[in-house]
């Protein structure tokens, strides 16, 4: 079954477009090196938890929407692999990360398929 890598991160408001850009670009990478499919996804309906929520876990501010993301993989091998090759890749090296969101607070973990309906 397919491998998941997902990610929970903050982005300014302002920056959307920039992150869309960003998101883009990168995704083209990871396809190229093995990603079956990668989803980002913008931050709607995401409601501030009491206890824990997406907006709790990566402390978002007002001027934050939270965005989710997944890059799904044909295995764990194929991942490790290409995930490899992403980092190594030129147009990896420097991605202004920095000056789109706070990738200290980027939660992110590989996770294998259960199911998949």
């Amino acid at each position: 079954m397919a491998y998941v890598d997902g990610f929970v991160l903050a982005v300014p408001k302002a920056n959307r477009e920039a992150y869309r850009q960003l998101a883009e670009m990168a995704a083209v990478v990871f396809r190229e090196h093995g990603a079956l499919r990668v989803v980002e996804t913008w931050g709607e309906d995401v409601p501030a938890g009491v206890l824990t929520s997406f907006p709790k876990a990566v402390l978002t501010t007002d001027e934050e929407d939270v965005v989710f993301s997944w890059i799904e993989w044909p295995s764990r091998a194929a991942r490790d692999e290409g995930q490899a090759k992403v980092m190594a890749d030129p147009r990896m090296q420097a991605p202004p990360c920095a000056a789109v969101f706070d990738s200290k607070r980027m939660i992110f973990g590989g996770f294998e398929t259960l199911v998949d309906a």
